[in-house]
């Protein structure tokens, strides 16, 4: 579908399943809210699939690595280079993203959507390049309009494949050097904030080096000028090719009704958005963790969502949505395996 069928076919989650849903959790062989956020969190899939208790099925990270300009402007402790490099490795198995796949039983596809790199054709990887990373937004745009809007929508046909075969979860990491700036220029342009309000330090960047990425950001954005009003423009002028894969994935998932789980700084900044294009988008969000990038809670509370963990990690990849799959998966389970009172013939709490 195009960008505007999809957004024309999203909906708001039911919410009159959450009646129907805690009567169930309050039946089974617990103490009613004993199982506090889980209890919670497969309310949240029933609401979004209209189905009690929730339906499992597979779970699918998508990971979309790209270049970005920016990075010409020494904002990051890292080479550009290292984007390939790190593609390569997560083709071969061996970044961090496939051993919490693996161990949590989530399939993983790689997406070049614009890596700065002639990959060889490989089986394993998603060819999808649109262009080789975008332009140094500090002296331009980053990418047309039109490179911007088939980034989305790239993002929406991937969504759409995934959710024809029993997808259950959808996420979405991240792989580009350079692109924890187009975040933050893309939060502080969609909200007023100043870059050094939310800029983090990205890959571990010294003080002298975090100087550099907030003035860098501040200029781009007085350059660009994108229309808080029209996220395209935003996404365009300053954004990277894999959140605006990200931001139709998002959109994707929405429309299918399917429940998509936020990983980090540059998985949110898509996500605002996707939000920004259509409201409901929210419904269908679970914030898999608190990142310990500067500003992910701001972004977090501009979405109105809440994270499930808060484990201090800033890695992106897709790891933290990967490690709350699991707890999800696990929080549905709960409510189709166990037994009720009445089932397991254990008396009711007296008073």
């Amino acid at each position: 579908m195009s960008l505007q069928e999809t957004l024309k076919k999203i909906r708001p989650s039911n919410r009159s399943f959450e009646a129907e849903a805690q009567q169930r959790l309050d039946r089974l062989t617990k103490p009613q809210g004993s199982l506090g956020k889980l209890e919670e969190l497969a309310k949240r899939i029933a609401c979004i699939q209209g189905h009690i208790p929730p339906r499992l099925g597979h779970k699918l990270i998508f990971v979309f690595a790209a270049d970005h300009g920016i990075a010409g402007e020494g904002v990051s402790a890292y080479p550009s280079e290292v984007t390939a490099q790190m593609t390569y490795n997560f083709l071969n198995g061996g970044a961090a993203i496939n051993v919490l796949t693996r161990h949590f039983g989530v399939a993983v596809e790689v997406v070049d959507i614009g890596v700065a790199h002639d990959f060889p054709p490989m089986e394993e990887l998603r060819s999808l390049k649109i262009r080789n990373g975008t332009a140094n937004f500090a002296r331009g745009p980053a990418m047309t309009r039109a490179e911007a809007l088939r980034a989305i929508e790239t993002g929406i046909h991937l969504a759409e494949e995934a959710a024809s075969k029993n997808l259950f979860l959808l996420a979405a990491g991240d792989m580009g050097i350079g692109n924890t700036s187009s975040a933050a220029a893309i939060f502080c342009a969609l909200t007023g904030l100043s870059a050094r309000e939310v800029t983090g330090r990205g890959t571990g960047i010294d003080s002298a080096t975090w100087e550099r990425k907030v003035s860098v950001i501040e200029k781009a954005l007085a350059l660009n000028r994108p229309d808080p009003s029209d996220p395209i423009d935003v996404l365009a002028k300053v954004g990277g090719l894999e959140i605006g894969a990200m931001t139709g994935l998002i959109l994707g998932a929405a429309a299918q009704r399917v429940p998509f789980v936020l990983d980090g700084y540059i998985a949110t900044a898509a996500a605002l958005l996707a939000k920004r294009l259509h409201p409901a988008v929210g419904d269908f969000l679970l914030a898999s963790h608190l990142s310990a990038e500067s500003g992910h809670q701001a972004m977090l509370q501009e979405l109105g969502v809440k994270p499930i963990l808060h484990l201090e990690m800033r890695l992106g990849e897709g790891t933290g949505a990967c490690i709350a799959m699991g707890l999800i998966e696990a929080a549905v389970k709960l409510m189709r395996e166990m037994t009720t009172f009445e089932s397991a013939a254990v008396a009711r709490k007296i008073r």
